[in-house]
């Protein structure tokens, strides 16, 4: 039996020994989601955590997805299995910068991408995922819209809504995302004639406009079950074709960019989260997150805010 194997069974056990669950987000390694109670975005863990009985959580993805797990669910143990995970979308934007744009603009509603710090949440009106942002923007009656801080994001949604946001920051980027090309949009198509390519829209909008398909990573695995066709490239981080490989296993992917042509393919925050750093989360309890009162409070808010204006057209 290989290390591997045996560690996955030692997670197992301990998942029944301290009545927890892990909840694995779609660009973790294979390994991970495997052990993964359930696989994910980020906004719809968050939300299986909240309807889950177990006592302790353990995420298994970067560190702002593990706060707003604790932030949603304060009767839980949430433990983030390398509290060091950042996310260069996350790190962009502090609490500091976001409350001198709402002073410049104190009637612009603030909404604010997922990827963003539990503080910096608490500060917003609504909070979107990729596949929500849209929505939301769109049923805002106001003249400024404050949207942070992923502006390929924001791009997107001033395209397909029509509105003017105010990018905070300015160029706020995934450092995954913003590194895909025309160029290699080109070279793939060649490389894979028969593919249809998915992005996620936190790539630059010369992608988006090149894609067949745009959406998360929950709508990408939907598609590429709903389509006739067998063959797909991948324009997101290279853990979401372990995902697609799990939850569609009957279909071929190819990543948009692999390591060898760019280390940026992978995401070294999402690969700080291994297997060995789980089983050790699980057996000594590391690393808690722990969320202030009030800021749990106003963060949760502008979720319930968020699912309220989506209505039954989430």
């Amino acid at each position: 039996m290989s290390a591997q194997s045996n560690i996955v069974i030692e997670i197992k056990k301990l998942k029944r020994e301290k009545n927890a669950i892990i909840l694995g987000h779609n660009y973790m390694d294979y390994g991970v989601q495997l052990v993964s109670d359930f696989t994910g975005d980020s906004y719809d863990l968050a939300v299986k955590a909240m309807k889950t009985n177990a006592k302790m959580i353990v995420f298994a993805g970067v560190y702002f997805m593990a706060e707003q797990a604790a932030a949603l669910n304060p009767d839980k143990k949430v433990l983030s299995p390398d509290p060091n995970a950042g996310c260069s979308l996350s790190d962009s934007l502090d609490v500091d910068t976001l409350k001198k744009y709402k002073e410049i603009y104190p009637d612009a509603p603030v909404v604010l991408y997922i990827n963003t710090s539990i503080y910096t949440k608490a500060l917003a009106d609504y909070i979107v995922t990729s596949s929500t942002a849209v929505k939301v923007v769109s049923k805002l009656d106001a003249k400024n819209i404050i949207f942070g801080p992923d502006a390929n994001l924001a791009n997107y949604v001033e395209r397909k809504t029509g509105k003017k946001l105010i990018k905070v920051p300015p160029n706020g980027r995934c450092i995954v995302h913003a590194n895909y090309t025309k160029q290699l949009v080109s070279i793939a198509r060649k490389k894979y004639p028969n593919a249809l390519l998915m992005a996620h829209p936190e790539s630059p909008l010369e992608i988006l406009e090149a894609a067949d398909f745009v959406g998360s990573t929950n709508q990408m695995i939907k598609f590429a079950k709903e389509s006739p066709n067998k063959e797909f490239i991948v324009a997101t981080e290279l853990g979401m074709i372990n995902a697609l490989k799990i939850q569609v296993p009957d279909k071929v992917f190819y990543p948009l960019v692999t390591t060898e042509a760019c280390g940026c393919a992978r995401c070294p925050y999402m690969a700080m989260i291994t297997l060995e750093k789980i089983k050790r989360s699980l057996e000594e309890e590391v690393y808690e997150v722990k969320v202030p009162k009030d800021v749990a409070e106003k963060a949760k808010e502008a979720f319930e805010r968020t699912i309220k204006i989506l209505g039954d057209n989430k």
